[in-house]
């Protein structure tokens, strides 16, 4: 082969050094960020659990991005709907994330325009914890335990009352799944948030409730609920759930129902920045005080393969499959 003459020799070396300049470039950016505070959009009021695990979570991120601040940023309403369209929105360069639950994956089911698409507006970080739910009835109903609970649904059909914290909650999914999975109809009791619906199941004017272990788990070491079981496939390691047997074991095979918690940046986010939060995110989700505080709230910090972006998204996607027949058959819209 002849020799390069030497104009094209030099426009080769010439492309190498842009190359290699950028490169240079782009690892001293990469070095410097984040270089002013970021925020986590919350798309809830502040000091419910999505908060709490932002907050927790924000603390110990820091850490591992060059100490820099987070933000929270509470941005309520619409089911989440609103903050997340804001994120989606946000300019994609790496200073503005999302912080959402299960949400994210029963909005595009749960309301019929959305100003947002889950799987083409968003880069998946990856998913941070799971919360179980647990099945709990009033105080003062006759039975006392899962097998007892079925035939006294199926005696009073049309009677029961099933109570749930509002159209989209998580306590409203499980319901839906629940009613679905056991083919007995019961009338829903919406309330606006967990409070009110717990007081009226401790009161006795509902029957039956599903919700988080974060609502669940004081009543029922307090013995002031009765529990039936948990909705993961797998039994609880926390003391005072350790015994409820799981909805799976008697009879509903597959059913696991769990509210999980995932990290999101607007589309477009480099993914050199995507990587390097999702290594600070794998960071914090291995130290000990975040893990003690996600326990203490009935939490299970997830350390499986959707802790990566492609996994994470994967998950929701799987999601999104599960709750959509589940909602559509049920004919329960936001709007």
């Amino acid at each position: 082969m002849p020799p390069q003459p030497i104009t094209a020799w030099r426009q080769d070396m010439h492309k190498t050094l842009l190359a290699l300049a950028a490169l240079t470039a782009t690892g001293a950016a990469l070095a410097a960020y984040p270089e002013k505070p970021v925020t986590f959009v919350v798309p809830f009021t502040a000091g419910g659990p999505t908060d709490k695990v932002a907050r927790d979570l924000a603390e110990v991120m820091r850490k591992h991005l060059n100490n820099q601040t987070i933000l929270i940023e509470n941005v309520g309403g619409a089911g989440g709907t609103l903050g997340a369209g804001k994120v989606a929105k946000a300019a994609p360069d790496g200073y503005t994330f999302l912080l959402h639950h299960i949400g994210m994956a029963t909005a595009p089911a749960l309301y019929r325009t959305l100003p947002y698409k889950v799987l083409d507006d968003f880069e998946y970080v990856g998913m941070v914890n799971e919360v179980p739910m647990t099945l709990i009835g009033r105080p003062s109903l006759p039975a006392s335990n899962y097998a007892e609970l079925v035939k006294w649904l199926e005696a009073n059909k049309g009677k029961v009352n099933l109570a749930n914290a509002g159209l989209g909650a998580a306590s409203h999914l499980c319901g839906l799944l629940f009613q679905q999975s056991i083919k007995l109809d019961m009338t829903t009791v919406p309330y606006k948030g967990t409070a009110p619906a717990m007081s009226d199941l401790l009161g006795g004017q509902v029957d039956i409730m599903c919700d988080q272990t974060t609502n669940t788990s004081a009543q029922i070491e307090g013995g002031k609920v009765k529990a039936y079981a948990v909705t993961t496939s797998k039994p609880l390691s926390t003391p005072a759930l350790s015994k409820l047997p799981t909805l799976d074991s008697q009879g509903l095979k597959g059913f696991n129902v769990a509210v999980w918690h995932g990290l999101y940046a607007p589309k477009g986010t480099p993914k050199a920045i995507v990587d390097q939060v999702n290594g600070a995110l794998r960071n914090a989700l291995k130290d000990p005080e975040f893990i003690k505080r996600q326990e203490a709230l009935g939490a299970v910090v997830i350390t499986d393969a959707r802790l990566s972006p492609v996994e994470h998204k994967k998950f929701v996607e799987a999601e999104i499959a599960k709750w959509g027949p589940a909602i559509k058959a049920a004919g329960q819209y936001a709007d």
